[in-house]
């Protein structure tokens, strides 16, 4: 038994040494959206019906599937398209253009760099920076995913300020904190007959823990979105509300798709798309003040 295992790890590395060795897995990603849809319970002018295809189109819009394509040095994951109706108002719209966009997010674990094109407010931008370095705690927790063993690492990292996956609903006491340094604007707005924008009642986290699953029967440095740096392929990730998870692999392909970056769009590194996208979003917020807060979902 221990000679077949042998020799099997032998041709899998050999695959791995092959000039031409390319793998292709699929990721299925689902954040919850049980904090964002709760924004809109209770509200009286949100009928049961409505109430429902809101928190449909959520959950569409945060249940995505992905192709990574990688070989020993680099790899692209892209969203696989799918037909959505195209009419989408108000706050959808807004919420999808915070979610970045589609494209080509491409990873080079031996140069350490990373792209990606994303589309945000009508414009496009090209990301482009160092992989973020995380310290992976290792542990010998296992379990199977599909047909490889995995095991278990975490992490703790910061949270980009662009991602509104990661966004929460404020605590009570943070509410009622902020509410002390806004009592002068609030109290211009309800003279003014004007509601709270519903944003001011999120908040992103400074951090937060992630918990990957790794095989070392594939053994290469890649993993779906930014994530690296195991002794094997990730295979699933827990990452706040979301997670995303291998639903099937494909290594050496017969055929071939070529791994490049993206080079459609702005070129800005990550500090400065965080930032641009912070103050569109206080642009809306001082907009959303203006206008009574009615940031209305799309019907």
């Amino acid at each position: 038994m221990r000679k077949i295992f042998f020799a099997s790890l032998a041709m899998l590395s050999g695959f791995l040494n092959a000039q031409s060795f390319q793998g292709m897995a699929v990721y299925e990603s689902k954040t919850s959206t049980s904090d964002m849809t709760s924004n809109f319970r209770g509200n009286r002018e949100i009928t049961p019906e409505m109430q429902k295809q809101i928190e449909e189109r959520m959950k569409a819009m945060f249940e995505k599937t992905f192709v990574l394509t990688f070989d020993k040095n680099a790899s692209t994951y892209v969203e696989e398209e799918k037909i959505e109706a195209t009419n989408q108002q108000g706050g959808f719209r807004m919420m999808s253009s915070m979610m970045g966009g589609g494209g080509t997010h491409y990873k080079n674990v031996k140069e350490k760099l990373f792209t990606v094109d994303k589309e945000f407010a009508g414009k496009e931008f090209l990301v482009q920076d160092t992989l973020p370095k995380l310290e992976w705690k290792l542990s010998g927790e296992t379990k199977q995913i599909g047909n490889y063993m995995c095991f278990k690492a975490t992490a703790a990292r910061p949270v980009s300020q662009s991602d509104f996956r990661n966004f929460r609903r404020k605590k009570e006491e943070d509410k009622k904190e902020e509410d002390k340094k806004e009592e002068p604007k609030k109290e211009e707005a309800k003279q003014e007959n004007r509601s709270t924008n519903f944003m001011d009642q999120w908040e992103v986290p400074k951090e937060i823990v992630v918990t990957a699953w790794y095989t070392p029967d594939i053994p290469v440095n890649q993993g779906p979105e930014n994530y690296w740096g195991l002794p094997g392929l990730i295979l699933e990730v827990s990452d706040g509300k979301t997670v995303i998870l291998c639903s099937k692999i494909v290594l050496n392909p017969k055929e071939k798709k070529e791994i490049k970056a993206p080079k459609k769009g702005k070129l800005v590194t990550q500090a400065e798309y965080d930032k641009i996208v912070a103050d569109k979003m206080q642009e809306w917020r001082e907009m959303g003040r203006q206008s009574g807060g009615n940031f209305r979902m799309g019907r």
